[in-house]
């Protein structure tokens, strides 16, 4: 049997919009991140970080340092009885600096290869499950699985939706993700 998800972009959407976050002391979580997760788990629901992180390809960061930083996520969402179910990033950049790392691939939102591959990994229906984020390329990629987008106005939330765009509906635009998991719990 198929469990629903919520597919979660990281910065801006789950912790502070910080450029390409560096620096664990940068990390910082929106004071409501730990009880909305905490409310997805409840509701049983999978939650999975999807995120691009070209500051690998662009050799500003290693990647071992995404792993150090999700590991501090796990670790803050623990202490508040809260999950996280997997971690999908996209370490690519058509342009990158760094030479393995530069190709156009499946993953790098818009495209929804990370979606798919949680999806396959957790036994996630993407049809009943949800995309959450504050970059139009976020809810694309779960548009392009069927998954419904829910844009939140944190990080680029509030310019994205100024500009906004001419493919992606959404089916909600909220003020942050407390909001997103009170929405999505009252329609699914």
């Amino acid at each position: 049997m198929s469990r629903r998800a919520v597919f979660l972009d990281r910065d801006g959407t789950l912790v502070e919009e910080a450029g390409y976050l560096d620096r664990l002391e940068r990390l910082v979580f929106f004071p409501y991140s730990v009880d909305a997760i905490r409310l997805l788990n409840r509701a049983n629901f999978a939650v999975v970080i999807v995120t691009n992180q070209a500051g690998i390809a662009r050799g500003i960061f290693k990647e071992s340092f995404v792993a150090e930083a999700h590991r501090h996520i796990t670790e803050r969402l623990a202490a508040g009885k809260a999950r996280i179910d997997g971690f999908y990033y996209c370490p690519h950049h058509p342009e990158a600096v760094v030479e393995e790392f530069r190709r156009t691939c499946d993953c790098r939102k818009p495209q929804p290869g990370l979606l798919k591959r949680a999806a396959s990994d957790l036994g996630v229906a993407l049809d009943q499950s949800f995309v959450v984020g504050d970059r139009w390329h976020d809810l694309e990629a779960g548009e392009r699985v069927g998954a419904r987008g829910v844009l939140v106005r944190t990080g680029y939330g509030k310019t994205e939706e100024a500009a906004g765009h001419p493919r992606v509906k959404p089916s909600a635009i909220v003020d942050n993700l407390m909001e997103a998991v009170s929405w999505l719990l009252r329609a699914s």
